[in-house]
């Protein structure tokens, strides 16, 4: 006999049903989460960030957590007189401006994110791409109106190495890695940008999912003209209009592209000024945001 009064807390037992398949599904597999924009700011935000992170681990996943700085390098490097300037929508990085950028990304950035992981417990461990040669990179020489352009200490990922992100994820912690590398050829390091940074430890771990908080709902269908979200598309359908987009969004949507063709399942641009959007994108039917596919056999 089926009792029909309604109890109070029955919509949460629904959510928690409807998480179910997304839970088995994910169970066990490997999760790059890129931490930016406003998420990285507000306070309340943040809190969110971090409880959605704690959750995935309990929930049976292993989330790695890449960052940048943006808002607060910009910030620190005006306190130290040194200007910020962009070229080809990269910060361009003097030897000076990379020491006030390394302290800021693992000195600040990185410890408080690492902190309010830790609140739910002794889960995050913090590292640079330096330690343990988890990322190698180049100099990275944009091109600007057919010239290379030099930008300083920008990197270029060449090589990466995991073992330190997996021994940390076989022990249950979670990685927070700040997007720096050392120099494969010279006893410097290098800024890297996060978002490609995050693509490539996703590939290279053979994540299930990389995740890009950003401050869109997503990929645009015809931005500025209409503000309707793109849900799903393939890698191919993403290389024809990365020429069009914005160059805030090109990092990340690169990086997408890098992802689902070197082996992740899925990538996804998803909305970090929602509280909670990580569990909305992976454990809801709707989701939030644009996901990128890979491109079924035979599509071109």
């Amino acid at each position: 006999m089926t009792v029909t009064r309604k109890h109070t807390a029955l919509p949460k037992a629904q959510i928690l049903v409807e998480a179910l398949p997304w839970l088995t599904r994910h169970h066990g597999k490997t999760v790059v989460v890129k931490f930016g924009g406003n998420a990285m700011v507000d306070e309340e935000l943040k809190a969110a960030f971090a409880q959605d992170v704690v959750f995935l681990r309990h929930a049976g996943l292993k989330p790695v957590v890449v960052h940048g700085g943006g808002p607060q390098i910009s910030r620190a490097l005006e306190t130290h007189g040194i200007v910020s300037e962009f070229k080809a929508g990269l910060r361009v990085t003097t030897e000076d401006a990379m020491d006030v950028i390394r302290m800021v990304l693992a000195g600040q950035v990185q410890r408080e994110l690492v902190g309010l992981l830790n609140r739910h417990g002794p889960l995050a461990v913090g590292l640079t791409g330096e330690d343990a040669h988890t990322l190698t990179a180049t100099k990275h020489q944009p091109e600007i109106d057919g010239e290379l352009v030099d930008i300083g200490r920008v990197g270029e990922i060449t090589e990466i190495d995991t073992g330190a992100i997996e021994a940390l994820l076989a022990d249950g912690r979670i990685p927070v890695v700040s997007s720096i590398a050392r120099s494969q050829d010279d006893h410097h390091v290098y800024n890297v940008n996060a978002d490609t940074a995050a693509a490539a430890l996703a590939a290279a771990l053979g994540a299930e999912t990389l995740m890009v908080l950003t401050d869109v709902e997503g990929l645009y269908e015809d931005w500025p003209n209409s503000d309707e979200v793109i849900s799903r598309l393939t890698a191919s359908q993403l290389e024809k209009l990365l020429p069009d987009l914005s160059s805030g969004m090109v990092p990340k949507m690169e990086g997408c592209l890098h992802a689902v063709r070197n082996g992740v399942n899925t990538a996804r641009v998803i909305d970090g000024r929602v509280q909670h959007s990580i569990l909305l994108e992976i454990f809801t039917d709707e989701g939030i945001g644009t996901m990128v596919v890979p491109d079924e056999q035979g599509e071109s």
